[in-house]
């Protein structure tokens, strides 16, 4: 079964590690992405580079590169401005850009979205049972998810950002025509510090169905993040070449 939920779609094994770029300001993001170098080829640029005020510069440095790029704010507002700021996307070289919301929004997110994939978010990897209760939301995890991607693909979104361990589920359901993208990786067990929950590790996280996963913390903090970026990047060629 393990086998059989691998992806099947035509992606170049090292294009399927994503690194987060979560730094507060473009110079550390940038001594990151010298120090990796030719070890990552996709980057995830979030909330947090956006308020350094240089995130398009950023951007269009990594374009211009030859890096893919993963743009992260979750588009979430008024439907004409979700489809407004998707538009503003277009044609920059943006792989990926992620929306946040009903169906109205995902619909609006998707009918502009030219050459960027859309990703909606299914249920944050932070998240657990409680902190969906706390939400209003009264139902399991999986059923969340599941529901929140069938919808996503009828609004004309190309996949989800879900954690690995509902991507078994969603595979099984959904099939090939569903991208999946899995945040939450961790190459140990979780520790209590860390504020992601649901978590699995690279190659589980394959073997689930993932399609790329985003990989943080465990590269950026590491001792040597390129050996981290390396490692990462043989358990991916290992795991689709077994």
């Amino acid at each position: 079964m393990e086998r059989a939920l691998l992806s099947a779609k035509p992606i170049p094994a090292h294009e399927r590690l994503i690194v987060a770029l979560d730094v507060p300001n473009i110079d550390a993001a940038q001594a990151l992405i010298d120090t990796l170098g030719d070890s990552v080829h996709f980057y995830k640029l979030g909330l947090e580079l956006l308020m350094s005020g240089r995130y398009f510069e950023l951007l269009d440095r990594l374009v211009k590169a030859d890096k893919k790029v993963f743009v992260d704010l979750k588009f979430f507002d008024v439907p004409e401005t979700v489809r407004s700021a998707v538009r503003g996307l277009r044609d920059r070289g943006v792989t990926f850009a992620t929306v946040h919301g009903n169906q109205a929004i995902m619909e609006a997110a998707g009918a502009d979205k030219g050459d960027v994939k859309i990703l909606a978010v299914t249920v944050l990897t932070s998240l657990d049972r409680g902190d969906l209760q706390d939400l209003g939301f009264d139902c399991d995890v999986e059923k969340l998810v599941l529901s929140r991607a069938r919808r996503a693909l009828e609004a004309g979104c190309d996949g989800v950002i879900s954690s690995g361990l509902e991507a078994p589920m969603l595979k099984q359901e959904l099939g090939e025509r569903v991208m999946v993208v899995t945040p939450g990786i961790r190459p140990v067990e979780n520790r209590p510090v860390d504020d992601q929950k649901r978590t699995v590790d690279v190659a589980q996280a394959f073997r689930n169905g993932a399609d790329y996963i985003v990989v943080g913390r465990p590269i950026r903090q590491a001792a040597d993040p390129r050996a981290a970026a390396e490692r990462i990047q043989a358990t991916i060629a290992a795991t689709f070449a077994a």
